[in-house]
């Protein structure tokens, strides 16, 4: 999974995704480069779906029929 900047430009290639004690591991790069390994905790994770509205979620649930472009 990538994720890129609003210019298109790639800044996380996400690789794998690991249970890690209480939490997860989550592995890739940053801009194509420097490996980096970052643990989302659950009260990390719980905060995330804080963010998420109700526009957001819609948002999310159509981007699964969607193709890029």
């Amino acid at each position: 999974m990538k994720l890129y900047t609003p210019e298109k430009t790639e800044l996380i290639d996400v690789t794998a995704l690991r249970p890690h004690g209480t939490g997860l591991l989550v592995e890739g790069k940053i801009m194509g480069a420097m490996p980096m390994k970052a643990v989302l905790r659950p009260s990390e994770l719980r905060a995330g779906f804080r963010l998420l509205t109700l526009r957001a979620f819609v948002a999310l649930v159509a981007m699964l029929f969607r193709r890029d472009g």
